[in-house]
Parts: C-alpha cells; sequence; structure tokens
C-alpha cells in the first residue's frame, strides 16, 4: 500500500532534503505533492534522480485525501496550517518550533521515544525535535539507560544551513568579501559569521539564556526525561552543514570510556569513531550527507564522580530534521498505527 503525502515548505532546505530521503529510502509513497508560498509556485523540486515536481500554492491547497504532512515552512506558517492538514485526516509531522511543547502532541525521536507516538491522535500532530537536541538525545539515551544521567552539559558547534539557505549564502558572500576585500555585509546573523564563531542562536530570554538553548533544555526533559538538568550555550560556526557538540555528562552509576564505547557501538542509529590518533574522530565535514549520529573523544572526566565527556557530530539537515521526519513516519506505519 502507497501513501499520499505532502512536503509542505518544499522548496526550502530541508524540504528538499525531506523530499530527497524519502525518494532515497524508497518510502511507500503514490503521490507526493509540493507546497510552498506563492512566490514558490510553479518551481521545481527534484524527487529522486529523474522525477522534478512543481511547488503548488499552500494557501489553498485542500488537504483532504492526503495521509501524512511533513510540515517544515517555519513556525508561524505551520502554526495556521498543520491544524489545517490534521483537521483534513493527515498525519502532520511537523518540523518546527510551534508544536514542541504543546502537552498534546508527542516530540518524537524515533530511536529514544517511539513509545510516545501513540499520543498522537490528539491533534494528528507529531512534533520534530531541535536538530540540535536530536543528535544529542540519540546518544544520551542508551547512556541514561545505562548509566541513570542525571545533569548533562553541552556547547554546541552548529552550521549556517540551521538558519536556512539565506544563511548559507551569507557566509559564502561573507567569506568572498574577506578575500577581495569588499565591505562585509550582515543581514542574517547579528555579526559576521565569516571567520567568526556567534554565541547567539534564535532570540535573547530574560534569563539570559538564547532561545536555541532553552529548546534543548525542555526538549531533552521532555523527550528523554524531566529529571535530568541540562545546562547549554549554542553557537553558530562558519560551517555550512552539520553540528558538532561537546557534551559532558554526569551519571549516579560508575561510569568507565570502555563502557561507555560498548553501549553507544550497540545503540540505533549511532556510529562510534573514537580513535586516540590523528583523523580519529568525526567532524562536521565528514558527516554531511550522512544518517548517523557520529560519536568521538569519549573519555572520563576526572573533574566529577562519574562524569564522562563525548563529542556528537551529525548532518542536521537529515537526522536533525528531514531523516527524523521520515523516520517518524516508518515508525508509525511498522507500529501499525496507520492500519
Amino acid at each position: 500500500m502507497g501513501y499520499r503525502i505532502a512536503v509542505v515548505g518544499a522548496s526550502g532546505n530541508v524540504g528538499r532534503e525531506m523530499l530527497n530521503t524519502l525518494a532515497e529510502r524508497e518510502f511507500p509513497a503514490d503521490d507526493i505533492v509540493a507546497l510552498a508560498s506563492s512566490r514558490s509556485v510553479g518551481k521545481t523540486v527534484s524527487y529522486g534522480m529523474d522525477e522534478e515536481i512543481a511547488c503548488q500554492n499552500l494557501a489553498d491547497y485542500d488537504f483532504k485525501g492526503i495521509d501524512f504532512v511533513f510540515s517544515s515552512p517555519g513556525a508561524s506558517v505551520s502554526a495556521e496550517f498543520s491544524p489545517k492538514a490534521a483537521k483534513a485526516g493527515a498525519i502532520v509531522i511537523d518540523n518546527t518550533s510551534h508544536f514542541r511543547m504543546d502537552p498534546d502532541v508527542p516530540l518524537i525521536v524515533p530511536e529514544v521515544n517511539r513509545h510516545a507516538l501513540s499520543g498522537y491522535t490528539a491533534k494528528n500532530i507529531i512534533a520534530n525535535p531541535n536538530c540540535s537536541t536530536i543528535q544529542m538525545v540519540a546518544a544520551l539515551k542508551p547512556l541514561h539507560e545505562a548509566f541513570d544521567i542525571q545533569r548533562v552539559v553541552v556547547s554546541t558547534y552548529q552550521s549556517v544551513s540551521g538558519a536556512g539557505r539565506d544563511g548559507m549564502d551569507e557566509l559564502f558572500n561573507q567569506t568572498r568579501a574577506v578575500y577581495v576585500n569588499d565591505p562585509i555585509k550582515k543581514e542574517n546573523f547579528t555579526k559576521q559569521i565569516a571567520f567568526n564563531c556567534i554565541p547567539h542562536i534564535d532570540k535573547f530570554m530574560d534569563d539570559g539564556s538564547t532561545k536555541e538553548e532553552w529548546k534543548m533544555v525542555v526538549e531533552t526533559k521532555k523527550i528523554l526525561d524531566p529529571k535530568i538538568k541540562v545546562s547549554a550555550t549554542c553557537v553558530r560556526v562558519p560551517v555550512f552543514i552539520g553540528h558538532a557538540e561537546s557534551v559532558n555528562i554526569e551519571c549516579a552509576k560508575p561510569i568507565s570510556t570502555e563502557d561507555a564505547r560498548a553501549v553507544l557501538k550497540n545503540a540505533p542509529g549511532i556510529s562510534v569513531v573514537d580513535h586516540r590518533v590523528d583523523e580519529g574522530y568525526v567532524t562536521p565535514a565528514e558527516c554531511a550527507g550522512e544518517d548517523q549520529v557520529y560519536v568521538s573523544r569519549i573519555r572520563e572526566d576526572i573533574s566529577v564522580e562519574n562524569g564522562l565527556n563525548m563529542w556528537v557530530v551529525s548532518d542536521n539537515l537529515r537526522k536533525g530534521a528531514a531523516l527524523n521526519t521520515v523516520q517518524i513516519a516508518e515508525a508509525l506505519i511498522d507500529g501499525g498505527y496507520m492500519n
């Protein structure tokens, strides 16, 4: 049996990656509809190697008969159209931030909390977590089960693709401007991003945290365990694709490097590349286009009892967005929710 699918925000970075992922994984689709704003109507997007799909106008689309909606148009647009699609009978898997903390909307990473999928029937909407949260909780889940994580301190190194195509263009244009001695134009980031790091992603909150940091805290609690304490510092770096994270954990149970490595090697969606030699670790340059969450630099933190450090890297457009969305739909099918 094939399904009818609508991809909302199909002309954006994540929407295009969703279409690519659906084709790569041979998702059982009988019909694919690409939806975007009026500015993109008529533009074509690729589905697989040979098929091009013309974008239709989201504003006047009738979702009746659609089985799955993969939505990544921006939070305000999703707030309007995801409930409309759900009311029409579609299961909406929403990649924006709008529904993530709604208590009636499951926030899902299939390798971590697949059991929570059953809650989708309350609103017919499932939320995809923030890209930086997804890769971190994927690595934390097996360690939490084995060693009972109490506290997490994470510093992120997030690529500009997390800010969309405009962010990627800004890095490219600023880099070129540096080399040819042109003026540096700031349009999407608060500081120069070329040859720089910016400890500021999303808006500032009253306590001095940024919204991105807040997302990592509250999403980790909702997905993994509300008792885990999380401290996050999120930084934008001059990398096009791929997020990296330095993650420090404190556990209730004794944890060794060898035990942690063994647990992670058996975890779904995780690849351990941890060799204490030159090039014996994964960086964003190597993870682009890959589905796995890579864990490297695993070592004990001797400054605290039962502490561990690790380096976590993943393609933010794939596992951090498009792939996780498709995997949620696959989990619904495999779990018999679509019968």
